[in-house]
């Protein structure tokens, strides 16, 4: 079955939207798949922010999910979501607290396990942690002293933006920001460069990432033909071969068989360099007087005659 285009466009549209309120309920701090209770409390200031964190015993088990002005009561009213697997009655307070000198404010709840058990949309007391209004009647008063402050140093500072582009220094401004502007220039000269050099090469870059893997696939390879090797009995073979030949190589020198004779035998030694001292004039006699054995070497009966060499 083809599906038009038309229903192609609709699934897309609504799944960006789909898409789209998850991700804004997300950065809100809301989960849409969490089952969560939510609880209601109200203090004379408001220290809090939506999405401030809202603890037990310093573990994180909710958040701040809505934060309203009463007219009526003149007080501040936060709806805060919980666990469900949370479980604590109706007499646990929630505690309004500083995290830290930069942290902010968070909620803790003190729980209790007396009286009936809390349910969603209940109400809950709440009390401030000691010191807490000290510090935020501080900082409202402190904030016309800074602000005084705030504004001094940005005029200091507009003073001295206008002392450097006045009329002595306007052109060392203006080659300033010329320089800059060539500098960037060079870089994207550079950078075009590089574009055409990988453009030109891109069939050898593309072999060069071919080869190399390849070869990482012969090296994986030889890896695991590595790993499969009996590296024990492969030593204890060898270890085996040299022991046998430990044993012939002393043998040899306690002087048993032919080699170990002839290498300790100094009798066999003298005889044989005397036979071959023999052979040796055998030899040369053989060269001088070949007549000799001329009748040795016949097959006929051939008289020995002397030669001049034997008269003489």
């Amino acid at each position: 079955m083809k599906i038009s285009r038309e229903v192609k466009t609709a699934v897309l549209v609504i799944s960006g939207i789909v898409l789209f309120i998850f991700l804004f309920n997300y950065l809100k701090g809301e989960q849409l798949f969490d089952s969560q209770n939510t609880y209601y409390t109200e203090f004379d200031y408001n220290a809090l922010t939506e999405s401030s964190p809202v603890t037990v015993k310093g573990n994180n088990v909710g958040k701040i999910k809505n934060i309203t002005y009463d007219y009526d009561s003149g007080k501040t009213r936060v709806a805060f979501t919980v666990d469900e697997k949370l479980k604590f009655s109706k007499q646990s307070v929630i505690r309004l607290y500083q995290t830290g000198l930069m942290g902010g404010n968070a909620l803790a709840i003190v729980v209790s396990n007396e009286g009936e058990q809390a349910a969603s949309g209940d109400f809950l007391a709440s009390e401030v942690e000691e010191g807490l209004v000290s510090s935020l009647t501080k900082n409202f008063s402190g904030v016309g002293s800074d602000l005084g402050t705030t504004l001094k140093t940005a005029d200091t500072l507009l003073v001295n933006l206008n002392n450097i582009v006045s009329d002595d220094s306007e052109e060392g401004l203006k080659n300033a920001i010329a320089e800059l502007n060539a500098t960037m220039k060079s870089f994207q000269s550079v950078a075009h460069s590089i574009t055409g050099l990988v453009n030109k090469n891109d069939d050898k870059l593309a072999a060069v990432l071919t080869n190399f893997d390849s070869i990482s696939q012969d090296l994986s390879v030889l890896t695991n033909d590595l790993k499969t090797v009996e590296f024990s009995k492969v030593i204890g073979k060898l270890d085996q071969t040299l022991s046998s030949l430990n044993v012939l190589l002393d043998g040899v020198n306690s002087g048993e068989g032919t080699i170990g004779k002839l290498l300790n035998d100094e009798t066999l030694y003298d005889n044989l360099e005397a036979a071959s001292k023999e052979l040796e004039e055998l030899l040369r006699d053989f060269k001088l007087h070949p007549a000799r054995y001329r009748r040795i070497l016949s097959k006929k009966e051939i008289p020995y005659t002397p030669s001049e060499r034997d008269q003489n």
